[in-house]
């Protein structure tokens, strides 16, 4: 009956959509979005002396949203809340004013900042109680695209977000010509701990796209009838899903853009020929994005707020609380779509970037939901045997990850072969931490399989205990593979390999010693975790020493994609380029992945350390850095 219910709410959103299409609606929605969100650039760098002062206040009321009305937490009464303007050099004073009958807070993502201003409660500070002001006072030392949310309890998921935009000191070495903020989310019209007591009790809850038996016979990526059926067996088996992309979807999410969903076509403007500066930030609860403009060649020049080498792409997967700014070109006197599909493609949020309003582009159909496979389970595809035979192509590679595409691999061979009787080792694993292992130069510590490139270790016995149920066989540095879903489409797709920092200011110290956190989880429990220990079950946080510079190693040992985010220092991810390896404040880690990321402890205090899918951090997978 549950899920009865939520195909025809689903349903009765999108005839909604549509009736929301008229030019009159959309004058009207018009008022409802934030003032940043309509067409109109960027202001430009703020001038004069003395600190920025702004004052914000952060209340929940309802409001129109969605094709809805719903129950927000805002900041100044919009969702997205107002862009805020930094200036690289000078100081800015927030003062933020709780309206609510619950204790709120603002965390500056990616802001280098001193430890009490970073707004993480029970950790730097104790909240915003209601009816207090808090003033947050910090000096700006970096430019760049960033943004700002709650970090009490499932406020964000309810709005309370906004983007930060810190323009630089001295000439941007970015030339545009125009500037857009474009802030992807998701909307839930249920209470989003109604959601989260959902996913408790079942964690498929709002997975309407698993494997059918209609799929099964129509023998699909060249299998035969039979092949697909022990596939299929073979994920029962093991009590797992290969279209688990995604914990929460469309079935109870609409996606927005600038806090409009696609029939309100938030529309950027441009002349023809003009450079058009497109700052794209995730600020979705639980939702990766793939994002495309088809008809125009998006060039990356910023990662996470840090200026990188340009480069040319066609789409690129954004994960939660990411950032990337691209430069387009639009030379035709025509409208062009800013496409953004959820990575597990059960919705989408869209835009417009035109010559003059009203003017629309045609909505590319969602493709088909992608497939886990055996290499995001951690499978060591080295030792399966038959399984090589049944390769049935190449994985398309223009940007030269040199990746196989394992998702037309034939499984009907795994049988209990090295997976015992249920495929992946749930016993778990031995911690294996190779001294001074660099990504970019494995040495002895890294084997190569034939189907899937590097493997960076090999596991034995698991001491994560009931926090973790399923262990990767083996852990790979997927760095140059290209996000979930995106293996096989026939253009350019970003990787992080094709990232490499602007900036010639390296820091040549090598690392003085290595810090492992394995990502963990139990999904029939709804159990997230570090180490297997849920944040309630650790003694004390993980100790940093003050200045110095060391390697962190993050692994995954679940089947999905986690975007582990690092307060108050940048996490340099190592990826191969030496030098110019880029700086991030949040790195997705692909299942079965192996990243390994130096960090200058230069930053004195407590910090949060988390998953940035916000039911995720919720329910454990959160932890404290303190530096002293």
């Amino acid at each position: 009956m549950k899920a009865t219910h939520n195909v025809e709410a689903s349903s009765e959103r999108r005839r909604l959509l549509k009736l929301l299409g008229s030019a009159s609606t959309l004058a009207a929605l018009g008022a409802f979005a934030p003032a940043w969100s309509r067409p109109m650039a960027v202001q430009g760098r703020k001038t004069g002396s003395g600190p920025l002062i702004y004052n914000l206040s952060a209340g929940k009321q309802r409001q129109a949203i969605a094709g809805g009305t719903g129950t927000v937490v805002s900041v100044d009464n919009q969702v997205p809340g107002p862009l805020i303007e930094l200036q690289e050099g000078r100081d800015v004073i927030l003062n933020v004013t709780n309206t609510m009958k619950e204790t709120t807070s603002i965390h500056w993502h990616g802001i280098l900042l001193p430890f009490e201003m970073d707004g993480v409660p029970g950790v730097t500070f104790r909240g915003i109680a209601p009816g207090e002001t808090f003033r947050y006072k910090f000096p700006v030392e970096q430019n760049g695209t960033y943004w700002y949310h709650s970090h009490s309890g499932t406020q964000e998921q309810s709005g309370m977000f906004g983007a930060l935009v810190a323009h630089p000191a001295e000439r941007d070495p970015v030339q545009y010509d125009r500037d857009y903020v474009v802030m992807l989310s998701d909307w839930t019209f249920e209470n989003p701990m109604e959601v989260l007591a959902k996913l408790k009790k079942m964690p498929d809850y709002y997975n309407f796209q698993q494997v059918t038996v209609a799929e099964i016979l129509e023998a699909n990526d060249g299998m035969s009838t039979n092949e697909a059926l022990s596939k299929k067996l073979a994920w029962d088996r093991m009590r797992m899903m290969p279209s688990d992309i995604a914990d929460v979807t469309g079935a109870t999410y609409t996606y927005l853009m600038n806090g409009l969903h696609p029939a309100g076509n938030w529309t950027g403007l441009f002349n023809p020929g003009e450079r058009v500066r497109l700052r794209f930030v995730n600020a979705a609860a639980m939702s990766y994005f793939n994002v495309r403009i088809p008809g125009l060649t998006m060039t990356v020049v910023a990662a996470d707020g840090q200026n990188v080498k340009p480069v040319p792409v066609e789409e690129f997967q954004i994960g939660v609380a990411e950032t990337y700014d691209v430069i387009v070109t639009p030379r035709d006197d025509k409208a062009f779509t800013i496409m953004a599909e959820s990575m597990d493609r059960s919705g989408f949020a869209a835009g417009t970037l035109a010559p003059r309003m009203g003017m629309s582009a045609a909505v590319p159909p969602l493709r088909k939901s992608p497939r886990l496979t055996m290499v995001d389970m951690g499978m060591d595809m080295s030792a399966m045997g038959g399984m090589h035979g049944g390769m049935k192509g190449d994985r398309k590679d223009t940007m030269g990850s040199g990746s196989m595409d394992h998702s037309k691999m034939d499984h009907s061979a795994m049988g209990t072969g090295s997976m015992g009787g249920s495929g992946m080792q749930h016993d778990g694993m031995m911690k294996n931490k190779p001294g001074g292992m660099n990504m970019g130069n494995m040495g002895d510590s890294m084997a190569m399989s034939p189907d899937t490139g590097p493997i960076v270790a090999r596991h034995g016995a698991d001491t994560h205990g009931p926090g973790n149920t399923a262990v990767a066989t083996v852990e790979r540095d997927r760095l140059g593979e290209r996000g979930t879903g995106l293996e096989d489409v026939d253009h350019r797709v970003l990787v992080y390999n094709d990232l490499q920092r602007l900036a010639n200011d390296f820091d040549q110290r090598p690392p003085v010693r290595d810090v492992e956190l394995h990502l963990t989880g139990n999904m029939e429990r709804y159990m997230w975790s570090f180490d297997g220990e849920q944040f309630h079950e650790v003694d004390g946080p993980v100790e940093f020493n003050y200045g110095e510079r060391l390697r962190l190693i993050l692994v995954n040992d679940t089947m999905m994609n986690h975007p582990i985010h690092l307060h108050g220092m940048w996490m340099e991810i190592e990826n191969g380029h030496g030098e110019h390896i880029p700086r991030k404040h949040t790195i997705n880690v692909m299942p079965g992945g192996r990243v390994s990321a130096l960090i200058n402890a230069d930053a004195p205090g407590r910090w949060a350390f988390h998953c940035h899918l916000l039911y995720h951090m919720e329910m454990g997978m959160f932890r404290v850095v303190r530096v002293s």
